[in-house]
């Protein structure tokens, strides 16, 4: 089954499908032409750049049906503490787990752990540029009903926004997704509308992207205090500093949300796409029962790191929104 694309709103369309297919790669035997692995990986990143989403028609890695099932029984004790079940691969740790017997913990634990670096060893050869460089961050899984459920503004997922993580500064690095819907029958709808490029023209300014890049990378006085005295604290940079607000200004800003232009996707039962989603804005409308995981690419990875959002908004502000605020120009 395959993604099915639908223009809700579209009166700037240039007919250009956001969800490019990948039908040349399989769980279990790879690139139908070895020979060609190089080329397919290297055009798969630029498409990803471009602001495309990646898409696949199968699960094209390891997932047995044992654990899909068993995943598929399980919800989630308090969604008010944690929004998704994650698991941390680089301390091999589950958080959100949401059965109290300790042998279902367990194989959800190994679940998660198993899906983690299956969808990494497939990434790695479907986007080997990228695989040197890239940090391993967080998977996720995500058994609540997506349509109706109650979240505070900024954490709604129902909202057209783009990512940024508020611990988990990137500097300007990417982010990078990779998402498979296990429902066996519903299919997982999102939103998408103009890329960041086009957004950052509309809206950068009135988000305030001036005053931040004015303001440098300097840390916050809050940040000082919280690490004299020994609590952990994010050091953000400029860049950090406007994604995070800029996230927070597209899903507060109403008559964006009612008037820009739309296209729903829908990922059909078993399909996996793969995005940057710190530059294609996304609204997830509805499903249930997706599985992820999230990938910190540094820019000078990028084939064409002019396309990023750190260099598309560094235009705008005419100056560096990483380095330290000291060697900014003026």
């Amino acid at each position: 089954m395959e993604c099915e694309v639908l223009i809700e709103t579209a009166p700037d369309s240039v007919g250009v499908d956001p969800v490019v297919k990948v039908t040349d790669f399989a769980a279990g035997r790879g690139w139908s032409d070895p020979t060609q692995s190089s080329d397919r990986a290297h055009w798969c990143c630029e498409q990803l750049e471009e602001g495309r989403i990646l898409g696949f028609e199968d699960i094209p890695f390891d997932f047995p049906e044992a654990d899909r099932q068993f995943l598929l029984q399980q919800r989630q004790s308090d969604t008010r503490v944690h929004k998704n079940i994650s698991y941390r691969p680089k301390q091999d740790a589950l958080h959100g787990n949401a059965s109290e017997r300790k042998e279902d913990a367990g194989r959800l634990h190994g679940i998660m752990r198993h899906y983690s670096r299956e969808a990494t060893e497939f990434l790695a050869r479907v986007l080997a540029p990228y695989a040197a460089h890239w940090s391993l961050d967080y998977a996720s899984f995500r058994p609540q009903e997506e349509r109706g459920r109650k979240l505070p503004l900024h954490k709604r997922n129902d909202l057209l926004h783009v990512d940024a993580f508020p611990s988990r500064p990137t500097r300007g690095n990417r982010i990078l997704r990779c998402f498979t819907n296990i429902n066996p029958n519903q299919p997982r709808i999102w939103l998408t509308t103009d890329q960041f490029a086009e957004l950052a023209v509309r809206f950068a300014r009135e988000a305030g992207l001036e005053e931040i890049a004015r303001n440098g990378n300097g840390r916050s006085w809050l940040n000082a205090l919280k690490r004299a005295m020994g609590l952990k604290a994010a050091n953000r940079s400029a860049y950090d500093k406007f994604m995070l607000r800029f996230h927070d200004y597209l899903k507060e800003n109403g008559r964006f949300q009612g008037s820009c232009r739309k296209i729903q996707l829908a990922f059909a039962p078993q399909f996996t796409w793969v995005c940057f989603t710190d530059s294609v804005p996304h609204a997830v409308i509805s499903g249930q029962f997706a599985v992820e995981q999230t990938f910190i690419v540094p820019i000078n990875a990028m084939i064409h790191p002019e396309k990023s959002p750190l260099r598309v908004l560094e235009r705008f502000a005419g100056r560096s929104l990483t380095a330290d605020a000291a060697l900014q120009p003026g």
